[in-house]
């Protein structure tokens, strides 16, 4: 009988089947990274991913009042950091998840809410340094998210510093880089050939990469949204304010006297050009972090988990390059097409360190060393 290509073999994560379907539903990308963890790693990732993306919807759903999104975020968090479930709170936290659930208008979330219930007790399946992982990582996460409530309020509003940017970017994804190195440390002794303080180091450089991603993709969704994540003072570099950015991020169709309008738009995107590309060649920079860091891992499933969202986040990059600051007003995002190719040329060539190499220059749009 002919085996599976390696990539495409299934692993177990300890959740049931309607678990893993919710969690592929969510995010096809990060399923495929955890099916290919090594097994001991999979419960607390998977655990821990869908947590966060629960967290994270309830933050994201700027529909809802703000008070009543700070309120159940709160109490999820308080569920999460329990080490006993108390039956007056699981009501209460039954109840609210069940009605925000039924506000949601993305299939996907809904689900992800309705089985948010569920999802909690597999947290107390996982081992006692497991669970502490799990909470510590996620206590930064939903700080994070508080933080960004609290900070986007009514109207248009931005981060004021590259200082506060970084401080974000770890809280929501860097730290998830030092969640992955911790457990690998803990349940793989040997896993990698760089020190572990330096996997801690670049694993964390690595999720704030993945992050500065997700931001300069969403720019034009954030900015609709009236979510500025380019800081007051990285703008002003160029002239702009946030306020000319989120002009500039919604050109459409204009007629009559709308149309002088588009001038000054387009005059915005050509002074963001400069401040730009320095955001993609800092973001490339750590993505390129994060293959080296899949790059030193020795367990071969680990560093295919590892190298994933730097291959489809470095495609990702080439493309917004391509498209400059007018991806503002665009939706960018790696062809699936181009994902099934790039994992078959992984898999011919048995996920070998130089494939993963060359994968990643090619995805990026860099010559060949």
């Amino acid at each position: 009988m002919l085996k599976k290509p390696l990539l495409m073999q299934p692993q177990r994560a300890g959740l049931n089947a309607e678990q893993r379907h919710l969690l592929r539903r969510v995010s096809r990308s990060f399923d495929l990274s955890i099916r290919l963890l090594p097994a001991a790693l999979q419960a607390p990732v998977a655990v821990g991913y869908l947590l966060a993306r629960a967290t994270d919807t309830v933050a994201d759903t700027t529909a809802l009042p703000l008070a009543k999104r700070q309120d159940l975020l709160t109490l999820i968090s308080q569920a999460i950091d329990a080490r006993q479930a108390c039956t007056t709170r699981t009501a209460e936290l039954n109840r609210l998840t069940q009605a925000f659930a039924a506000q949601q208008t993305d299939p996907h979330e809904r689900a992800l809410m309705q089985a948010l219930p569920q999802c909690l007790p597999l947290l107390h399946t996982l081992t006692e340094a497991d669970q502490t992982s799990v909470r510590q990582v996620l206590r930064h996460i939903t700080h994070g998210q508080q933080l960004d409530m609290t900070r986007f309020g009514p109207g248009l509003q931005a981060l004021q510093t590259e200082a506060e940017l970084a401080h974000y970017t770890w809280l929501v994804a860097g730290c998830v880089g030092e969640f992955w190195t911790e457990l690998c440390g803990r349940h793989l002794p040997g896993y990698s050939h760089l020190p572990q303080a330096e996997m801690m180091r670049i694993g964390r450089e690595y999720g704030m990469g993945l992050q500065r991603l997700n931001i300069i993709r969403d720019a034009g969704a954030d900015l609709a949204a009236g979510r500025c994540y380019w800081p007051v003072e990285t703008l002003a570099q160029a002239g702009l304010t946030p306020a000319m950015l989120a002009r500039a991020a919604h050109i459409g169709p204009k007629t009559g006297d709308e149309a002088g309008d588009n001038t000054g738009q387009a005059d915005a995107l050509h002074a963001l050009t400069p401040l730009y590309n320095q955001w993609l060649d800092h973001t490339q920079a750590q993505l390129a972090d994060g293959m080296r860091y899949a790059l030193s891992l020795k367990p071969l499933r680990l560093r295919l988990a590892s190298a994933l969202p730097a291959l489809i986040g470095a495609r990702t990059l080439a493309r917004l390059r391509q498209a400059g600051p007018a991806a503002l007003t665009q939706h960018i995002k790696m062809p699936r097409h181009e994902m099934r190719a790039m994992l078959w040329r992984i898999a011919l060539g048995c996920g070998s360190g130089a494939v993963l190499n060359q994968q990643f220059q090619k995805m990026s749009g860099l010559p060949r060393s």
